[in-house]
């Protein structure tokens, strides 16, 4: 088997490319839309955006010129553009799901009704699917992955994103064979479960970010979502509801991912976690049985042991995004993708004191924040999975600052799509 960018050099030598359509243009639509246009054997012919500009200017900002952006609402019309050698602009995702040329979709939206509603179209139009919005994935990936295994296409959540970073190292420990103790990611925002938009603008206006995602980093629920995607690939659990988050260097990992009779912070193996002090990396934790093995680790400074740590200090975040494309279309092969049922959940929490009748607003908002927990646990809570909230979902009764929020607190938005593939999937893994 050829190596992707061999693979890729080779398909552009030939005049063929991957065409990627992409939902979303924010600041990792705009960065994938430059990385594919930068790289040999793929191309990007369409965009849909809800606004038309910021589809424009991100192909403007890759090199496009104004004359060969072309928009268009209509599927055909797309198609004949594309034919021509055109970028097609749209607003409506479906166009991007249902056109011809389109082989892989990348949902860049972070948005978990808008992700889920893409992921279904391409699916359903037996266009491989990238998901670059790993909210949408722990809400309802599952399901979505079954559907396109039927459909005889890929489903994977991105590389670059942390989730996808993890997922690599594990899979290269688990191949060489090595005992995979633990899993994580580190943590580069300070720990604060009441952030919001308003505290959060004066520091997402310097760093030129959404205030809803800045609040996202720093109240963990992104940190709390991107662990439940691993822990549904890999099989692992949460070290413990709301995991540990010890602050650490690099050096004291190994030592700390332990279990608590040789000094470490662990009950079990085979967790996922994060850690203060090593971000932007990502982290596995390894041992091996083997005396030899263990020689060769310290003869080459990996450590005297029992423990070791593989550290990846970097992820590319929408600048890697495109090989999941290329590798989802060369390979048929997702890089990360719920193995099965759930394994964890990101279950919502009250920010604040919440009244009945007060609607709530979801990820990187005023009301909850997230936090990961065992499926199991969240089942027999009955908690509600963050992903599930939007801003017509009001709350029934009156629910304390720290208190889950449970789906008989709330009632859901019933048309919403995200809720519909939920209750089939609840069904679908139901034990």
């Amino acid at each position: 088997m050829l190596n992707i960018n061999t693979r890729l050099r080779k398909l552009d030598e030939s005049g063929e490319k991957i065409n990627v359509g992409l939902v979303g243009v924010g600041q990792m639509g705009r960065g994938i839309v430059t990385q594919v246009l930068k790289m040999k054997g793929m191309n990007i012919p369409i965009i849909a955006n809800r606004t038309v500009d910021k589809a424009k200017e991100a192909l403007r900002a890759a090199g496009v010129d104004c004359k060969d952006i072309y928009v268009t609402n209509t599927v055909s019309e797309a198609e004949k553009a594309i034919k021509s050698g055109k970028y097609v602009v749209t607003e409506d995702f479906e166009v991007v799901a249902k056109a011809l040329p389109v082989d892989v979709v990348i949902e860049a939206t972070g948005v978990p009704e808008v992700g889920a509603n893409a992921a279904l179209k391409a699916i359903y139009n037996g266009k491989h699917i990238v998901m670059l919005n790993v909210e949408t994935d722990v809400t309802v990936g599952p399901v979505l992955k079954q559907m396109a295994d039927s459909a005889g296409v890929v489903y994977t959540v991105s590389a670059g994103d942390e989730p996808g970073a993890i997922k690599e190292l594990y899979d290269f420990a688990d191949a060489v064979g090595f005992n995979v103790v633990a899993v994580g990611k580190g943590k580069n925002n300070p720990l604060n479960r009441e952030a919001n938009p308003d505290t959060m603008r004066q520091e997402a206006d310097a760093k030129g970010i959404n205030p809803r995602m800045l609040t996202s980093f720093v109240d963990a629920t992104n940190t709390m979502i991107e662990l439940t995607a691993v822990s549904n690939s890999t099989g692992f659990v949460p070290s413990q509801r709301g995991l540990i988050g010890p602050y650490a260097t690099l050096k004291d990992i190994p030592k700390l991912f332990s279990l608590k009779e040789q000094g470490g912070l662990l009950d079990k193996h085979g967790v996922v976690d994060y850690a203060f002090g090593i971000a932007p990396g990502v982290f596995v934790v390894i041992n091996s049985d083997y005396p030899v093995t263990k020689e060769i680790m310290s003869y080459i400074s990996m450590g005297d042991g029992p423990n070791y740590v593989l550290y990846r200090p970097y992820h590319l975040v929408c600048i890697e995004t495109p090989l999941s494309a290329a590798r989802a279309f060369l390979y048929g092969e997702p890089t990360i993708s719920p193995a099965g049922a759930p394994v964890s959940e990101t279950v919502a929490v009250a920010k604040k004191d919440l009244k009945a009748g007060e609607s709530l607003d979801g990820i990187g908002g005023y009301t909850v924040y997230g936090i990961i927990d065992t499926a199991e646990n969240a089942r027999k809570q009955n908690a509600l999975p963050i992903g599930l909230i939007n801003d017509k979902t009001v709350l029934k009764t009156d629910v304390k600052k720290g208190e889950t929020i449970c789906y008989d607190m709330v009632n859901l938005d019933d048309d919403s799509i995200v809720l519909q593939l939920r209750r089939i999937q609840d069904k679908f893994f139901k034990n």
